[in-house]
């Protein structure tokens, strides 16, 4: 079976949207590049722009090492058509993404020395105009698409510059995220079929049963099976169930945060095996739109 895995790192602020700390950054991050290089496998570290900024001598570490900085827009804002509400998360204007994508691929441009060529949106929530945009800007690859609420395209394909959830003629590669489509969904936008943060939550066994429910399915489908995974750096340093900062207080749902810290980094590195045992193929975001396009020259 034709596998290929994608480890993306959402290097953000804590517990996403919801905090300005950086914690996870600081410390989660170098135990990550430890863990890949043990293994021997590349990975994308999707900075926000702000934490390469922060921390610049981290984020060359990154590329010093062999791994692939990425963006993530500049605070982890939203820069694409909401699929949900989340409390206190607005987009940003349509008029508006243009500009902010041009920014932050500057400022990790300017603290890596060239410029980024894969991207993800915060929360997976893409947009036609951020998909024209990050192909003007000459990216290679998008990493945002949700697989558990469109559900259409399994395998990566250049999306229309009409609709990026369409196959078109754009160059850059649209990349779906993992989801169990086998399953049945008891959720409206049918995010209990995406497998965050099962590999922590449950351990990597659980998350593992979905890999292979989705390799069956797209053999069935005489497809290629393509694994790409979202992270984040606080997931592997131990979180707070309660912070207060400012003039408010944040208390994570429990699944947010249940087993962060060395639990999530011990069912990681089983993962990684797991797909190691099957022959799968890792690569970088950027890694695979280079090895996507030699493969459609040859089909």
């Amino acid at each position: 079976m034709d596998i290929s895995v994608v480890i993306g790192v959402d290097t953000e602020t804590d517990i996403g949207s919801f905090t300005p700390f950086y914690n996870g950054v600081k410390k989660g991050t170098p135990l990550l590049m430890d863990l890949f290089e043990k293994k021997g496998i590349p990975a994308t570290f999707f900075m926000v722009a702000e934490a390469a900024q922060k921390f610049p001598e981290l984020t060359r570490e990154i590329k010093q090492r062999g791994f692939e900085v990425g963006c993530h827009t500049i605070h982890h804002e939203t820069i694409g058509d909401p699929l949900f509400e989340i409390p206190l998360v607005k987009p940003i204007l349509p008029e508006e993404v243009p500009h902010r994508l041009e920014v932050a691929t500057a400022m990790i441009a300017e603290v890596i020395g060239e410029t980024p060529q894969s991207f993800r949106a915060p929360r997976l929530w893409g947009s036609t105009i951020m998909v024209n945009t990050l192909e003007k800007l000459g990216y290679l690859a998008d990493a945002t698409y949700p697989l558990y609420y469109f559900q259409k395209r399994v395998t990566p394909y250049y999306p229309s510059a009409k609709d990026w959830t369409q196959e078109g003629n754009l160059s850059i590669l649209e990349i779906p995220n993992f989801a169990d489509l086998t399953i049945e969904s008891h959720d409206q936008y049918g995010r209990d079929r995406d497998q965050w943060p099962l590999f922590r939550t449950e351990g990597a066994e659980s998350l593992m049963k979905h890999v292979n429910n989705m390799i069956t399915y797209c053999d069935e489908r005489d497809k290629p099976a393509v694994f790409c995974f979202y992270i984040h750096p606080w997931e592997f340093i131990e979180m707070p169930s309660r912070l207060s900062y400012g003039e408010a207080t944040v208390e994570p749902l429990p699944f947010i945060i249940q087993n962060c810290g060395p639990r999530a980094l011990t069912e990681l590195s089983s993962v990684i095996d797991a797909f190691k045992n099957k022959g799968a193929a890792f690569y970088s975001a950027a890694g695979l739109a280079r090895q996507w396009r030699e493969r459609v020259k040859k089909s």
